[in-house]
């Protein structure tokens, strides 16, 4: 657990879009980050330095007002000691502006619960920030996450704004790429032969969020059109139903069947096709630094 390139560099894009303010961190995020990897993206001003832990670097660098962590032990003195796995308490509902998980709920079993307990903690109009594991982290956890479930969790619907997923090749250190919402019962399958991180900026824009009922949106999609297919045959006659469904049965078994991928495709290497082998993805480079102010 811990703030590495990565992690960082989300941190830095959503200090660009809204202050960080009251921070916390789910465990107490250790610094895995090389000072030439972030300076050329911080303002000269800024005062990066090398800590064990997060919080010099947040307040210093990204001028976070206050970091503060919480974990299940106080093995590395975290500031709250919770087990995630169970509801939090009163006192810190509504208590911060940022909540930064930079790999911490893949650990927690009880992953939804966790969620909420993170939606819980956050104030209206905070953000919410996650690098988690996605491909290639089989043994590193408990779980491994999906574009998906935060595209859909994280909804308008359920009390959300701005939410924006992007994958990032842990390979390569010069894009991230965005993954675009599902729709119309399509799903954005990602392949990679390296390991993947998912990383996710949201905000919490309503007083009330709801968990209750989120759904994979392809099957969404697909039990709505079912819905409109019902209605839709109640209104037909019987014997026209029985030929019109014979009649697609004999098709569907006269048409040859398709092909299966080529063996070699799925062996290309993640770091050259992973944009091209994924149309749900756009290459976003990672922010340039910023112009720096003439000196005297």
């Amino acid at each position: 657990m811990g703030v590495d390139f990565h992690g960082f560099h989300l941190l830095r894009y959503a200090s660009e879009i809204m202050e960080l303010g009251k921070t916390l961190t789910i465990g107490r995020q250790n610094m895995g980050v090389r000072p030439h990897d972030v300076r050329p993206f911080l303002s000269p001003r800024s005062d990066f330095e090398i800590a064990s832990f997060c919080e010099p670097v947040l307040i210093k660098s990204l001028r976070a007002s206050e970091v503060l962590s919480i974990d299940n032990s106080a093995f590395e003195g975290a500031t709250y000691v919770h087990d995630m796995n169970l509801p939090t308490s009163i006192e810190l509902t509504a208590k911060f502006d940022t909540i930064f998980d930079g790999g911490c709920l893949e650990h927690i079993f009880n992953a939804p619960q966790a969620l909420q307990n993170v939606s819980r903690m956050c104030r209206k109009g905070g953000q919410i920030l996650h690098a988690l594991p996605a491909n290639n982290f089989c043994g590193h956890g408990f779980w491994q996450f999906t574009p998906e479930l935060f595209h859909s969790l994280y909804a308008e619907a359920n009390g959300y704004s701005q939410t924006e997923v992007f994958i990032a090749d842990v390979s390569r250190k010069d894009a991230w790429f965005k993954v675009a919402k599902p729709h119309d019962g399509r799903r954005i399958n990602i392949h990679s032969s390296t390991p993947l991180y998912v990383l996710v900026r949201t905000v919490r824009a309503e007083d009330a969020f709801r968990h209750d009922s989120v759904q994979q949106s392809d099957y969404v999609h697909r039990w709505a059109q079912q819905g409109e297919a019902a209605k839709a045959t109640t209104r037909e006659p019987l014997t026209r139903r029985l030929r019109r469904s014979r009649a697609v049965a004999a098709l569907r078994d006269w048409l040859p069947k398709p092909m299966g991928r080529p063996a070699k495709r799925w062996r290309a290497k993640a770091s050259e096709r992973l944009d091209d082998r994924n149309p749900g993805l756009t290459r976003t480079p990672i922010p340039s630094a910023p112009k720096r102010a003439s000196g005297p």
